[in-house]
């Protein structure tokens, strides 16, 4: 079954109240994941608490808390959540002050797979096949038969403590060549068993994962997914190969929505971005012998793309016409006609990010005044702040932080 475009008088306001799954949502904007630097030894912080509830209370139907690892390796940043018991009470503290805002929140799971950082996490990386990864100058280790079993119960476990902690829905992790995007791209995954080769052999990760979280909670809170559209990189995962994986989860029907993103943290990270590469800021956060790196090559690995408002939607409006289920447009969403553009072309919910950082209160500011738009500059120093506390570098820091420089400490 394919989507059609709805009529004019069937067009959904993106700022009334909306249903994701078994979710009320009070609009259909959601503040997407993005990495807030701000959780330590594997726990929540205040400061991450009230990163979200910022957020929340500046107007967005939902909030994105990223990124919460199913398993210690799996880790890009040795202080990121971990579903453990221990982390527990204060992620219940964080849903909670999100709802006292009137907002839902969503917790990103999934495992970093080949973008993990080993030394840091002092576990090696895994990915469907070896592979040198140039940032953390070491190599990953292919994943066993077991490995992925136990990671996609991992999942499934991580999903029941998110009902447990008070969580309206979850976002797996399928993009950005992170471990389960990592096996669906023929340029990383070499594999010759039922994980690797054709396309049902390579989305067999993602398919497994999805139907785990499923499986562990049923239809007690919305279940999402980000699925890379493409990596940005010559043999990686293409369009044509994102919407029959796009199809295939629809028909496995463990999916309540569908966001869609592209790029690789591993090979093209800037590829999602467009706009600014900041190489001398990425540099300056660096440790050698990645510093030196950035400065010399930086611009092949970094590379700048053009930025044009929801410049995703080329590529979405593809998958748009191939399946019926909701789907998240992201990528360049900054004002109220870009929103109304998407739900005229029959995409559910939109997703911000860079705008939000810029601007935590900007959906409040868009329902009192339809012309306002984003003061994002789309410069991307943001992503160099990840290590003391993410924030638009414009504005300075939401929560003064001290600087982390080293992600090992």
């Amino acid at each position: 079954m394919t989507h059609t475009t709805p009529r004019a008088d069937e067009v959904p306001d993106v700022l009334a109240p909306a249903k994701l799954g078994p979710v009320a949502l009070r609009n259909r904007i959601i503040k997407a994941a993005t990495y807030e630097g701000l959780s330590r030894k594997g726990l929540v912080t205040d400061e991450l608490i009230d990163f979200h509830v910022r957020h929340a209370a500046g107007g967005v139907g939902m909030t994105t808390v990223a990124y919460c690892a199913v398993a210690p390796e799996g880790r890009t940043d040795p202080r990121q959540i971990l579903w453990t018991q221990d982390s527990l009470p204060g992620l219940r503290r964080l849903t909670e002050a999100v709802h006292a805002e009137g907002a839902a929140v969503a917790a990103q799971i999934g495992h970093a797979g080949p973008v993990a950082n080993p030394k840091a996490n002092r576990l090696p990386a895994l990915a469907p096949s070896r592979h040198f990864h140039a940032t953390t100058t070491s190599f990953t280790r292919e994943a066993t038969r077991d490995d992925l079993t136990r990671i996609v119960a991992a999942h499934g476990h991580a999903a029941s403590m998110a009902v447990e902690a008070g969580f309206d829905a979850v976002e797996i992790h399928l993009g950005h060549n992170y471990l389960a995007s990592s096996f669906l791209s023929p340029k990383i995954n070499h594999r010759k068993d039922e994980y690797g080769g054709s396309l049902e052999n390579r989305a067999r990760l993602s398919r497994d994962i999805a139907r785990a979280v499923r499986d562990a909670v049923g239809d007690r809170i919305a279940i999402t997914a980000k699925l890379n559209m493409d990596d940005g990189v010559p043999g990686g995962f293409w369009l044509d190969e994102a919407i029959t994986v796009a199809q295939w989860l629809e028909r496995d029907g463990s999916l309540d929505a569908l966001e869609l993103t592209a790029g690789s943290s591993l090979l093209n990270p800037m590829y999602l971005f467009k706009g600014d590469a900041p190489l001398r800021e990425f540099a300056a956060v660096m440790k050698q012998p990645v510093k030196l790196g950035v400065k010399l090559v930086g611009k092949h690995f970094l590379r700048a793309y053009p930025y044009r408002d929801a410049y995703l939607l080329d590529d979405a409006r593809q998958i748009r016409a191939a399946v019926t289920m909701p789907l998240i447009l992201l990528g360049g969403i900054t004002n109220k006609a870009v929103m109304d553009q998407a739900m005229a072309e029959g995409f559910q919910f939109v997703a911000m990010a860079r705008a939000l950082l810029r601007e935590p209160d900007l959906i409040n500011r868009i329902a009192a005044d339809e012309s306002v738009r984003s003061l994002c500059i789309h410069c991307n120093k943001c992503m160099t702040a990840i290590y003391g506390g993410t924030h638009c570098v414009l504005t300075g820091p939401l929560i003064a932080q001290p600087p982390v420089r080293n992600a090992q400490d």
